[in-house]
């Protein structure tokens, strides 16, 4: 694992995202440049007093940059306090519709059905010179069939997911990248329904908790993301931390997030419901409007996207999720729909 290794300059182009992917979106701009987005069903279409109509969108190809050797030194962020900054506006995006879940692109290669699979298949992308969600897995379906099977351990991800951070750091460029940080959630977000366009560096490992993402934030401080996605809260509920310390990490979590990245759009996702009789929703919906009121402190963005995900009880939606906690190939479009409109909304800006 310690092993450096090189990144090949081909990378996957930008595809067109069809109009149907891209509903109404509804953002009013605040002038003081930050803003929150509250995806919330039903919600108009409002930008200012003008209407924006789905658009057709063709991102550009990405740049074939030159990767450079992997080094070995790790960059840590200290955790100091930032000052002060403007608080945020909120406004609506519309819920997706079934044309934009419809929509999503089709997977491609075979079914990932372990954490080892998967964690093998990342690996192997490396050493074959290139980047885990920029990988044609067809050709991986014997990988795991000839690998000696043996418990992987959170280390053993923590020094995966470095080694992918850095090979994104060498080999960024004038890519534009977008980061997804968080547990078992984020982990399995399916390489193929990332919005296309740019690098996705994925920084999830499952069953962390907010504690132990506050502690990893170090390992792709050198990366140059435009945005940084932020989900976690559901382990630490089902090992019994208290809404105190889940909150409290959140804050470290964005400060140091904030420090490191002062260009970025850091967004706070909303946690997600589950369908499990251990973790009460009303717990989480009431977690969640603390993490809106951190993220409006500490100068980040809130994403709240916990109805898209709910049923008339206020749980899961039973076609979202495989086991009333992990989400379905459904419950990703849903996800990826919110990303879309975000991504959209970055790339209007930097514009």
């Amino acid at each position: 694992m310690r092993d450096p290794y090189l990144l090949a300059a081909g990378l996957l182009t930008g595809l067109a995202i069809p109009a149907s992917a891209l509903p109404h979106l509804s953002i009013v701009l605040p002038e003081n440049s930050r803003f929150l987005w509250d995806l919330k069903q039903g919600s108009q279409a409002i930008v200012s007093t003008k209407i924006i109509n789905s658009v057709d969108i063709s991102l550009p190809q990405l740049s074939g940059q030159a990767f450079q050797p992997l080094k070995s030194s790790q960059a840590t962020v200290g955790d100091k306090n930032v000052s002060s900054v403007p608080e945020l506006s909120s406004q609506g995006l519309p819920a997706p519709t079934e044309s934009s879940l419809n929509a999503s692109t089709q997977a491609t290669g075979i079914s990932l059905t372990s954490g080892n699979q998967l964690y093998y298949q990342r690996l192997a992308a490396l050493k074959t010179g290139q980047i885990y969600t920029r990988l044609d897995s067809d050709n991986l379906q014997s990988l795991w069939e000839s690998i000696k099977k043996r418990q992987l351990t959170y280390d053993d991800w923590k020094s995966l997911l470095a080694l992918e951070a850095r090979a994104i750091a060498q080999g960024q460029g004038s890519n534009h990248l977008s980061i997804l940080v968080g547990d078992s959630l984020s982990m399995w977000f399916p390489k193929e329904k990332l919005p296309a366009g740019k690098l996705w560096l994925n920084q999830g490992i499952s069953g962390d908790t907010s504690s132990g993402v506050l502690k990893r934030l170090g390992a792709f401080s050198a990366t140059r993301p435009d945005v940084i996605y932020v989900m976690a809260g559901i382990n630490d509920l089902r090992k019994g931390a208290s809404d105190d310390t889940i909150l409290r990490n959140y804050r470290r979590i964005v400060r140091r997030l904030r420090q490191a990245h002062p260009k970025a759009e850091i967004i706070v996702e909303s946690i997600l419901p589950t369908r499990l009789p251990k973790i009460s929703n009303s717990r989480i919906r009431h977690i969640n409007i603390q993490l809106t009121v951190i993220a409006k402190q500490e100068g980040a963005n809130y994403l709240n996207i916990y109805s898209w995900f709910t049923d008339m009880e206020g749980n899961l939606r039973s076609e979202l999720t495989t086991d009333g906690l992990h989400l379905s190939q459904e419950g990703y479009d849903v996800w990826r729909s919110a990303l879309q409109q975000i991504e959209y909304k970055v790339t209007q800006r930097q514009n």
